[in-house]
């Protein structure tokens, strides 16, 4: 299951900017030149005449609303990487759930396509606990086209308790996308995903092909959770390519 709602993009470097306790500390040092603390922000006196300096302090003057903007869209990027991890709206992922039976290798049975998996046969993902306790998440799929393997490497934490399959998946930096367990065989052979909103679903199987009835069941559930199930794509499983 090649979950990366973020993944799409590389993740922008985490640049320092002046934070807002450094702003508050701004005043005015030798000659009225602006400085943070006591480190000047533009060279003194004696090393530049006053037109320059005058200029150079405009200058100065002109990127911190740059930084603050700069600060401004970081801020907003984390938040809206805070919204993606939660469950949509009337979504409530399966309680009692014990990530240790979950782990190993599932067969992505069904999923509402996207580019980042279009294309894609005999996918499958597997999970397996890290030493920190977070969760390593290798997703793998054939390419028929192009007659090769691809494979994604990333890793899934809780968002709240370990027994509520609310979890959050990153394969790029600081970015998470949710990943919500609302349907879970009782011995963990069938389970359906969505993501963090209702454009993302998938359906998993320990097996290549599901228990009688239970393609049913889980469609049913999708369309009452409000999942378009038109848009739902069954995955080829036959041979190795």
């Amino acid at each position: 299951m090649f979950f990366d709602k973020w993944g799409l993009f590389p993740a922008p470097a985490l640049l320092r900017f002046p934070t807002c306790a450094a702003s508050a500390h701004l005043h005015r040092g030798p000659c009225g030149l602006p400085t943070v603390g006591a480190l000047p922000l533009v060279l003194t006196e004696k090393v530049l005449p006053m037109h320059a300096r005058r200029n150079a302090a405009l200058r100065r003057h002109r990127r911190w609303p740059i930084a603050l903007a700069g600060v401004a869209a970081i801020a907003t990027l984390l938040t809206l990487s805070a919204c993606a991890t939660r469950p949509p709206e009337g979504v409530e992922p399966v309680t009692l759930f014990d990530v240790d039976r979950y782990a190993g290798r599932w067969v992505e049975l069904a999923r509402i396509d996207h580019r980042f998996e279009r294309g894609l046969i005999q996918t499958s993902a597997e999970y397996n606990r890290n030493a920190d306790g977070t969760i390593k998440v290798v997703n793998r799929g054939y390419d028929p086209r192009k007659k090769e393997w691809r494979e994604a490497v990333g890793k899934a934490r809780f968002v709240g308790e370990p027994t509520r399959a609310a979890l959050k998946v990153s394969f790029f930096g600081p970015f998470y996308g949710g990943y919500n367990v609302v349907a879970l065989d009782p011995n963990y052979q069938w389970a359906m995903v969505v993501g963090s909103d209702l454009d993302y679903l998938w359906i998993l199987s320990r097996t290549p092909t599901l228990p009688p009835g239970v393609r049913n069941r889980l469609l049913a559930k999708a369309r009452a959770l409000g999942v378009d199930i038109d848009k739902v794509l069954w995955v080829d499983q036959g041979a190795d390519g």
